[in-house]
Protein backbone atom coordinates (compact mmCIF):
# COMPACT_ATOMS: atom_id res chain seq x y z
CA UNK A 1 0.00 0.00 0.00
CA UNK A 2 1.53 3.15 -0.55
CA UNK A 3 0.65 5.18 2.11
CA UNK A 4 2.62 2.29 4.17
CA UNK A 5 5.65 3.35 2.23
CA UNK A 6 4.96 7.36 2.89
CA UNK A 7 4.69 6.81 6.76
CA UNK A 8 7.65 4.29 6.87
CA UNK A 9 6.11 1.06 7.98
CA UNK A 10 4.42 -2.35 6.53
CA UNK A 11 1.48 -3.72 8.33
CA UNK A 12 1.65 -7.43 9.11
CA UNK A 13 -2.13 -7.04 9.76
CA UNK A 14 -3.71 -4.58 7.62
CA UNK A 15 -7.48 -4.26 9.09
CA UNK A 16 -5.41 -2.28 12.05
CA UNK A 17 -4.43 0.42 9.20
CA UNK A 18 -7.99 0.12 7.62
CA UNK A 19 -9.47 0.40 11.18
CA UNK A 20 -7.57 3.35 11.72
CA UNK A 21 -8.73 5.55 8.92
CA UNK A 22 -12.07 4.59 9.53
CA UNK A 23 -14.10 7.80 10.97
CA UNK A 24 -16.86 7.62 12.40
CA UNK A 25 -19.04 8.87 10.35
CA UNK A 26 -18.52 6.09 7.56
CA UNK A 27 -18.50 3.78 10.78
CA UNK A 28 -22.01 4.12 11.27
CA UNK A 29 -23.16 4.20 7.95
CA UNK A 30 -21.84 0.60 7.34
CA UNK A 31 -22.01 -0.92 10.53
CA UNK A 32 -18.13 -1.08 11.51
CA UNK A 33 -15.87 0.11 14.29
CA UNK A 34 -14.68 3.60 14.05
CA UNK A 35 -11.02 4.70 14.84
CA UNK A 36 -11.88 6.90 18.06
CA UNK A 37 -10.40 4.16 20.66
CA UNK A 38 -7.58 3.85 18.71
CA UNK A 39 -7.47 7.41 18.93
CA UNK A 40 -7.51 7.32 22.19
CA UNK A 41 -4.61 5.15 22.63
CA UNK A 42 -2.46 6.71 20.29
CA UNK A 43 -3.03 10.43 22.09
CA UNK A 44 -1.09 8.83 25.34
CA UNK A 45 1.61 6.45 23.72
CA UNK A 46 1.95 10.11 21.79
CA UNK A 47 2.71 11.74 24.65
CA UNK A 48 4.37 9.49 26.50
CA UNK A 49 7.15 9.10 23.26
CA UNK A 50 7.15 12.46 22.59
CA UNK A 51 7.69 13.20 26.48
CA UNK A 52 10.35 10.30 26.91
CA UNK A 53 12.10 11.97 23.82
CA UNK A 54 12.20 15.55 25.18
CA UNK A 55 13.43 14.62 28.85
CA UNK A 56 16.53 12.59 27.14
CA UNK A 57 17.67 14.80 24.37
CA UNK A 58 17.04 18.23 26.06
CA UNK A 59 18.83 17.52 29.86
CA UNK A 60 18.98 21.15 30.42
CA UNK A 61 15.01 22.15 30.01
CA UNK A 62 13.05 22.61 33.79
CA UNK A 63 10.05 20.65 33.91
CA UNK A 64 8.00 23.37 32.99
CA UNK A 65 9.95 24.42 29.55
CA UNK A 66 9.66 20.42 28.79
CA UNK A 67 5.90 21.05 29.24
CA UNK A 68 5.84 24.26 27.46
CA UNK A 69 7.53 22.30 24.15
CA UNK A 70 4.97 19.43 24.56
CA UNK A 71 2.39 21.10 24.26
CA UNK A 72 3.75 23.12 20.92
CA UNK A 73 4.42 20.03 19.42
CA UNK A 74 1.55 17.45 20.87
CA UNK A 75 -0.92 19.31 18.99
CA UNK A 76 -3.15 19.65 16.22
CA UNK A 77 -1.91 21.59 14.25
CA UNK A 78 1.37 19.75 14.55
CA UNK A 79 -0.62 16.20 13.76
CA UNK A 80 -2.45 17.75 10.47
CA UNK A 81 0.80 18.91 9.54
CA UNK A 82 2.07 14.88 9.90
CA UNK A 83 -1.23 13.83 7.86
CA UNK A 84 -0.93 16.36 4.90
CA UNK A 85 2.69 15.15 4.52
CA UNK A 86 1.42 11.69 3.75
CA UNK A 87 -1.66 12.62 2.06
CA UNK A 88 -4.07 10.95 4.52
CA UNK A 89 -7.07 13.14 3.10
CA UNK A 90 -6.82 9.71 0.08
CA UNK A 91 -7.10 7.11 2.60
CA UNK A 92 -9.40 8.26 5.35
CA UNK A 93 -12.78 7.13 5.03
CA UNK A 94 -15.75 9.29 6.40
CA UNK A 95 -19.68 8.88 6.16
CA UNK A 96 -21.19 10.76 2.87
CA UNK A 97 -22.57 13.99 4.80
CA UNK A 98 -19.49 14.18 6.37
CA UNK A 99 -17.65 13.58 3.06
CA UNK A 100 -19.93 16.60 1.42
CA UNK A 101 -18.74 19.10 3.79
CA UNK A 102 -15.13 18.34 3.50
CA UNK A 103 -14.41 15.85 5.93
CA UNK A 104 -11.58 14.38 4.13
CA UNK A 105 -9.72 17.47 4.65
CA UNK A 106 -10.83 18.96 8.35
CA UNK A 107 -7.62 19.18 10.13
CA UNK A 108 -9.56 17.54 13.77
CA UNK A 109 -10.32 14.36 11.42
CA UNK A 110 -6.95 13.93 10.05
CA UNK A 111 -5.11 14.75 12.93
CA UNK A 112 -7.34 11.68 15.00
CA UNK A 113 -6.32 9.59 12.41
CA UNK A 114 -2.67 10.45 13.20
CA UNK A 115 -3.33 9.24 16.83
CA UNK A 116 -5.00 6.24 15.65
CA UNK A 117 -2.09 4.82 12.94
CA UNK A 118 0.05 5.70 15.82
CA UNK A 119 -1.96 3.06 18.10
CA UNK A 120 -2.39 0.57 14.85
CA UNK A 121 1.23 0.53 14.34
CA UNK A 122 1.62 -0.18 18.54
CA UNK A 123 -0.37 -3.08 18.23
CA UNK A 124 0.45 -4.12 15.55
CA UNK A 125 4.82 -3.69 15.36
CA UNK A 126 5.56 -2.65 19.53
CA UNK A 127 6.07 0.23 20.82
CA UNK A 128 9.67 0.60 19.07
CA UNK A 129 7.62 0.64 15.77
CA UNK A 130 5.45 3.53 17.19
CA UNK A 131 8.43 5.70 18.74
CA UNK A 132 10.05 5.20 15.08
CA UNK A 133 6.94 6.78 13.61
CA UNK A 134 6.47 9.53 16.39
CA UNK A 135 10.45 10.55 16.01
CA UNK A 136 10.38 10.55 12.30
CA UNK A 137 7.78 12.90 11.97
CA UNK A 138 8.01 14.81 15.16
CA UNK A 139 12.08 15.35 15.60
CA UNK A 140 11.67 18.52 13.76
CA UNK A 141 9.24 20.74 15.33
CA UNK A 142 10.35 19.05 19.11
CA UNK A 143 14.08 20.82 17.73
CA UNK A 144 12.46 23.88 17.03
CA UNK A 145 9.95 24.11 19.61
CA UNK A 146 12.95 23.63 22.15
CA UNK A 147 15.08 26.23 20.68
CA UNK A 148 12.19 28.77 21.62
CA UNK A 149 11.15 27.63 24.72
CA UNK A 150 11.60 30.42 26.79
CA UNK A 151 10.48 33.04 24.15
CA UNK A 152 7.54 35.34 24.62
CA UNK A 153 5.40 35.58 21.57
CA UNK A 154 4.22 38.46 19.48
CA UNK A 155 0.95 38.41 21.34
CA UNK A 156 2.05 38.22 24.57
CA UNK A 157 4.33 40.92 24.01
CA UNK A 158 2.11 43.22 22.39
CA UNK A 159 -1.12 42.88 25.02
CA UNK A 160 2.24 43.45 27.62
CA UNK A 161 3.23 46.76 25.58
CA UNK A 162 -0.16 47.90 25.12
CA UNK A 163 -1.99 46.97 29.03
CA UNK A 164 1.25 49.00 30.36
CA UNK A 165 -0.59 51.42 31.68
CA UNK A 166 -4.28 50.24 31.91
CA UNK A 167 -6.35 48.09 30.89
CA UNK A 168 -7.05 47.20 27.38
CA UNK A 169 -9.39 44.93 25.59
CA UNK A 170 -7.37 43.45 22.85
CA UNK A 171 -8.76 40.69 20.30
CA UNK A 172 -7.58 38.86 17.50
CA UNK A 173 -10.58 38.18 14.09
CA UNK A 174 -10.27 36.34 11.22
CA UNK A 175 -11.37 38.70 8.47
CA UNK A 176 -10.48 36.64 5.15
CA UNK A 177 -10.03 32.46 4.72
CA UNK A 178 -8.63 31.62 1.09
CA UNK A 179 -7.91 28.07 -0.49
CA UNK A 180 -9.18 24.99 -0.04
CA UNK A 181 -10.02 23.16 3.58
CA UNK A 182 -6.63 21.25 3.23
CA UNK A 183 -4.42 24.37 1.96
CA UNK A 184 -6.11 27.60 3.56
CA UNK A 185 -4.35 30.98 4.33
CA UNK A 186 -5.95 33.61 6.72
CA UNK A 187 -5.80 36.68 7.39
CA UNK A 188 -6.59 38.53 11.27
CA UNK A 189 -6.64 41.68 12.65
CA UNK A 190 -5.47 42.66 15.56
CA UNK A 191 -8.45 45.40 17.70
CA UNK A 192 -7.20 47.09 21.05
CA UNK A 193 -10.44 48.86 22.42
CA UNK A 194 -12.06 49.12 18.89
CA UNK A 195 -9.08 49.96 16.83
CA UNK A 196 -7.76 48.21 14.19
CA UNK A 197 -3.86 47.85 14.58
CA UNK A 198 -2.39 45.40 11.72
CA UNK A 199 -3.52 42.78 10.23
CA UNK A 200 -1.40 39.33 9.13
CA UNK A 201 -1.58 36.32 7.33
CA UNK A 202 -0.60 32.98 8.10
CA UNK A 203 -1.52 28.91 6.74
CA UNK A 204 -3.18 28.82 10.46
CA UNK A 205 -5.43 31.25 12.74
CA UNK A 206 -3.00 31.14 15.10
CA UNK A 207 -0.06 32.02 12.80
CA UNK A 208 -2.20 34.84 11.15
CA UNK A 209 -2.80 36.18 14.85
CA UNK A 210 1.22 35.85 15.05
CA UNK A 211 1.98 37.99 12.23
CA UNK A 212 -0.69 40.85 13.30
CA UNK A 213 0.65 41.03 16.24
CA UNK A 214 4.41 41.38 15.13
CA UNK A 215 3.22 43.74 13.03
CA UNK A 216 1.45 46.08 15.45
CA UNK A 217 4.18 45.48 17.52
CA UNK A 218 6.42 47.24 14.67
CA UNK A 219 3.83 50.15 14.84
CA UNK A 220 4.04 50.42 18.86
CA UNK A 221 8.31 50.52 18.36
Amino acid sequence: MKLEESIGYTFKNKTLLEKALTHISYAHEFGLKSNEKLEFLGDSILEFISSKYLYDKFPNLKEGELTKVRAQVVCEDSLYEVAKKHNISEYIKVGHSESVSGGKNKPTILADSIEAIIAAIYFDGGLDSAEKFIISNLEEAMETASRNVGQKDYKTVLQEKLQKNGDIHIEYKVVEEKGPDHNKTFTSEVIANGKILASGTGKSKKLAEMQAAKKALEDVK
